[in-house]
């Protein structure tokens, strides 16, 4: 490394640090240095895209101070100039925020030339500079980290995201892109301000068009139909991360009513067929999202049952037997519970109901642990005729459950 050269810790460290929060990782950049005196220092090179290279102890990261220069569609169109003549206010210039254009130097002073501390203290999302519209995938940035913090976008900000869909930018985001951020931004602590961010620009329509088509869209008047079913389902996400409930669950949250979209409206107050719906949008959503299998499948599953789920309480012993068999209860106890709490999250998603408590949870687990209580392969070993086994074993479980809800 240069004599001359100097180390500051920027962007997510030092933003946490001054909000008072856990710092997970460091990111530092080093001005006026080249690769090759990084390399001599024991440096081990990393970076694809531009010059990064892995701390010889700590492994943290160390990337030379650069400048961009758009010159394709996308995010990853772009041209990257790293050499020791860039300055620190040069490199912080193209980061996507002000509040993580924030440097610190080894004495602990702050270098803020873009005023991040002062929208850091007014809980405000605003863009360094116009370059901020180069890059689609910081418009899912500024939704998740409103969604992280609860701050709110900067009109200018705004503005400048709308620009970028209505002229195409936000069309170039990748499938795998658009899955990491959303699957983040389901993940912070109050989801419904990703999709309101996303909403508010007009990405959502572009990027979740599913989702987008709620919004507008009567629930039953015995569910307070003055919430859509786009506020229903923000209501609902928001209710599963207050639970800690993990990606799979929060994403079947997302996804529960989708086929309420494509319901005919004539027919729109009873939502016929919903369900069916739902399980068909979702297969083409996770398809092209490239979500992973648990999320899908716990997604199809709560958009095609959690309505027999509700109605627990109502249902004869055989169809709950065969709600078990349909989710695959008997091998995936873990995932019926899952499913459990999707649907609970879905109940407490209205207004005035988010400190119900969920009894069709314990109901139908008692019940399904009666019905585990069935020894199947017992019955088999019995049974002289095998293609009568699959019945006589329903059966089984169908008396272990009448029993229980006699005693």
């Amino acid at each position: 490394m240069n004599v001359d050269a100097k180390i500051y810790c920027v962007g997510g460290a030092v933003r946490d640090r001054l909000l008072g929060l856990p710092v997970q990782d460091h990111d530092w950049v080093v001005v006026g240095s080249t690769p090759e005196a990084m390399v001599a220092q024991g440096f081990q090179p990393v970076g694809k895209d531009f010059p990064v290279f892995l701390h010889p102890q700590t492994h943290e990261e160390y990337a030379l101070a650069r400048t961009e220069r758009k010159t394709a569609r996308g995010y990853k169109g772009f041209a990257v100039y790293a050499a020791p003549d860039v300055t620190l206010e040069q490199d912080l210039l193209r980061r996507d925020f002000t509040i993580n254009a924030i440097a610190q130097d080894a004495d602990g002073n702050l270098i803020d030339p873009y005023n991040g501390v002062a929208d850091l203290r007014a809980g405000i999302l605003r863009h360094v500079s116009d370059a901020f519209g180069e890059d689609p995938v910081r418009i899912l940035r500024a939704a998740r980290f409103a969604a992280r913090f609860g701050f709110g976008i900067a009109p200018e900000t705004l503005a400048l995201m709308r620009g970028m869909v209505s002229s195409g930018e936000v069309d170039a985001l990748v499938a795998e892109r658009v899955w990491q951020e959303l699957a983040r931004g389901l993940m912070e602590k109050t989801p419904s301000r990703f999709f309101d961010a996303l909403r508010s620009c007009g990405a959502l329509e572009k990027i979740l068009p599913e989702v987008d088509a709620l919004f507008g869209v009567p629930q039953p008047e015995k569910y307070h139909p003055e919430i859509d079913c786009g506020i229903h389902t923000l209501l609902v996400t928001d209710d599963a991360a207050q639970h800690d409930y993990p990606l799979e669950v929060r994403f079947a949250a997302l996804t529960h009513d989708l086929g309420k979209a494509s319901t005919p409206r004539d027919i729109l107050p009873r939502h016929i067929g919903h369900e069916l719906r739902g399980v068909a949008i979702i297969k083409k959503l996770a398809q092209r999202l490239r979500a992973p299998a648990g999320c899908r499948d716990l997604a199809l599953l709560a958009a095609r049952y959690h309505g027999d789920i509700h109605r627990a309480a109502d249902l004869r012993a055989g169809t709950i037997v065969k709600l078990f068999q349909s989710t695959d209860a008997w091998r995936r106890p873990e995932r019926f519970v899952q499913l459990l709490q999707a649907c609970a999250s879905d109940a407490r998603g209205r207004k005035g109901n988010e400190q119900d408590t969920y009894p069709q949870a314990d109901y139908l687990l008692q019940l399904l642990a009666a019905a585990r209580t069935v020894d199947a392969g017992a019955i088999a070993n019995n049974c002289a005729d095998q293609t009568t086994i699959p019945d006589r074993v329903r059966l089984a479980r169908v008396a272990a459950i009448e029993k229980m809800l006699q005693g």
